[in-house]
Order: structure tokens, then C-alpha cells, then sequence
């Protein structure tokens, strides 16, 4: 399989690792995916690469491909009929003009059905990062589009591989109320591929065992450091603006904060579904874990433990410096 190459930490590098989560794109190429396979995670957690180098695998592997990005304004149209991809990037140059970014998930979907009326052969629908787009309500009806296109396709076809990610928690309570879907999470990089992509950013940069503790394996917040100078406080300030974590949001929740940034399972146990839903909306935890079972997750799953950076058996802090980024409001703003 060729490695695609990815811009980061302003350069090109190379794909890495993940190789267990390309096995499974290769289980689902081989009998096709049902119900639809919804993944979440972390922000940068590297769902995007993940699913742009499936893309190329799954085009090597003789499917018919569409990858939409509406966040990122980014398609992939990899189809054997040209009229149909001409036809395809006429309407999505269209949509992005208008600035009509939830479009581009149903063109992707539009496009799959008429792919299997022409050709009747192995289709791939990636949809990455729309929930946040589309809103709550039509989330879910797009997934169970999906579902229909697998269930009641237009025309017989030989395979069909659909494949919605998100890094949104709102959506996915919605989408599970029903059984359209079947979610489930990837975590930051293992320890070893870290390594390997930490290893392609250039030197004077702190030494690896300090990165790791700081952003848990998660490649946004790497290359987030990389472009501020590795100045922690930078980026954590970022995040207390961006996750809003205002004096009154902090005054409220303190004492359950305060706790949880020692102990995230605290939230399990002891904390009110009002600051839990606050929480998984400003994107900060990852709720009810599953078991460790590899089985249950994309690629490698997190400990069940790992008080250093901020991982509970069945609530994480998306990365140690989202953890971080409370413990500093709760320090300056009570």
C-alpha cells in the first residue's frame, strides 16, 4: 500500500503507523460495512490521515472512492466513470462557493447512488467531520441515509464501505438512539507511532518523554507546540478561549472540576449529567469508555488507567493539556 504524505508541522510527512486500524479497512473492503461505521475521538486525535490514507487503500483495493471534509473543504473523488467525477467536482466547487458546506456530505451521498447505477461494483462513502456541520437532528438522518443506501441501494452492487467520523460527542447520543449506526472510538497515538512521527519534526525541540506527557500522542496538540515554540502556556490559553471556559462556567462547576482534574472518573461517579453534557459539547472528555478490548476500538486503545495523563477507566481528558487548560481556569478564575 502506498503511504500518502500529509502537510504537518509546516513540511510533508509521511503517513504513520495505524496499522491496526488499516486491517480493519481491509475487514470491512473484504465484506463491506453494516450498519454504518460511525468513528469518534479526540480533536487531531488523526482520524483525518487515518481516513485519507484508507481512501488511497481502498482505491488500491478496486473501489469506487469519496471522501468529503466539509470543515476542511476537502474532496476525493477517485471514480473510474469521467463524467460522473467531472460532473461531481463541478457541484462541489458549487457548494463551496456558496459557502454551503453541509452540501458537500450529500453530494458524496447523491454521488454514491448514482456509482452504484453505473457501475455496480465496490463503493466507498468517507464522510469526515460533518456532524459538526449538519447539526444534531440532521446527523442523524444522514447516517440512516447511509444505512438506506446499503439496505435499499438503487441498483444491486457488489460491496459498500460507508464510514462517518466526527470528533463531536453531541451527535453520536443521537445517532445511537437508534441502530443506523455502529460507533466506535479511536484515542491518540500509540507510543511507538508517536515516536515515529515526532521523530519527522525537525530539531531543537523538547525531548520526547516531556512531548508525550504534555499531549498524551495526540498529533494536533504536537504540531500546535511545534508552531508556538513548544510554549506550553500558549497553547493552554488557546484552549481556555476556544473550549470557553469563562468565570462563570468555571464558578459553577468548580468543585466538580477541581476533582476531576485529579481523578477524570470522578465525573463517573460523582458529577451532575448537566456538567457532563457541557463537558462532551466543548469537545473536553471522551465519556463511557469501553473495555480495553482492541476489539472495541478503531487502533490501539488507551490504558485503563493513566493518572498522568488524565485517563480513567471510564472518562479521559481528550489530551493532558485540555486537562490542563481547566486546572489553569480553576487556578486564575476562582
Amino acid at each position: 500500500m502506498r503511504r500518502i504524505r500529509l502537510r504537518f508541522a509546516g513540511r510533508e510527512v509521511e503517513f504513520v503507523n495505524r496499522e491496526q486500524a488499516l486491517r480493519l479497512i481491509e475487514d470491512w473492503a473484504e465484506r463491506g460495512t453494516y450498519p454504518v461505521q460511525v468513528v469518534y475521538g479526540p480533536e487531531g486525535c488523526g482520524k483525518t490521515a487515518w481516513l485519507l490514507q484508507s481512501a488511497e487503500f481502498l482505491k488500491e483495493l478496486g473501489f469506487e472512492v469519496i471522501y468529503v471534509n466539509p470543515i476542511n473543504k476537502e474532496v476525493l473523488a477517485e471514480l473510474s466513470i469521467v463524467d460522473l467525477r467531472g460532473e461531481f467536482m463541478r457541484l462541489v466547487r458549487e457548494v463551496i462557493s456558496q459557502n454551503a458546506l453541509g452540501r458537500l456530505a450529500w453530494l458524496a451521498f447523491d454521488m454514491a447512488k448514482e456509482l452504484i447505477k453505473a457501475t455496480r461494483g465496490k463503493i466507498a462513502v468517507i464522510v469526515d467531520d460533518a456532524f459538526q456541520i449538519l447539526g444534531v437532528k440532521e446527523s442523524a438522518i444522514y447516517v440512516k441515509a447511509l444505512l438506506n443506501l446499503i439496505e435499499y441501494p438503487p441498483e444491486s452492487y457488489e460491496r459498500i464501505v460507508t464510514i462517518a467520523a466526527t470528533s463531536e460527542g453531541v451527535s453520536l447520543r443521537e445517532i445511537g438512539r437508534h441502530r443506523w449506526a455502529w460507533s466506535t472510538p479511536m484515542w491518540n497515538m500509540a507510543k511507538d507511532s508517536f515516536k515515529q512521527l515526532y521523530d519527522q519534526i525537525p530539531s531543537n525541540k523538547p525531548p520526547f518523554e516531556e512531548v508525550w506527557k504534555t499531549t498524551g500522542g495526540n498529533p494536533a496538540m504536537l504540531e500546535n507546540l511545534y508552531k508556538v515554540d513548544w510554549n506550553i502556556d500558549e497553547v493552554v490559553n488557546k484552549l481556555i478561549k476556544e473550549k470557553d471556559l469563562s468565570h462563570s462556567f468555571i464558578k459553577k462547576w468548580s468543585n466538580h472540576l477541581g476533582e476531576a482534574v485529579n481523578d477524570p472518573d470522578y465525573l463517573w461517579f460523582n458529577a451532575p449529567e448537566e456538567l457532563i453534557n457541557e463537558l462532551i459539547e466543548r469537545n473536553l472528555i471522551l465519556y463511557f469508555l469501553p473495555k480495553r478490548d482492541p476489539n472495541q476500538w478503531i487502533d490501539q486503545p488507551p490504558p485503563e488507567r493513566d493518572p498522568e495523563l488524565g485517563i480513567g477507566k471510564y472518562v479521559a481528558w481528550q489530551t493532558p493539556l485540555h486537562r490542563e487548560a481547566v486546572r489553569k481556569a480553576l487556578r486564575e478564575l476562582t
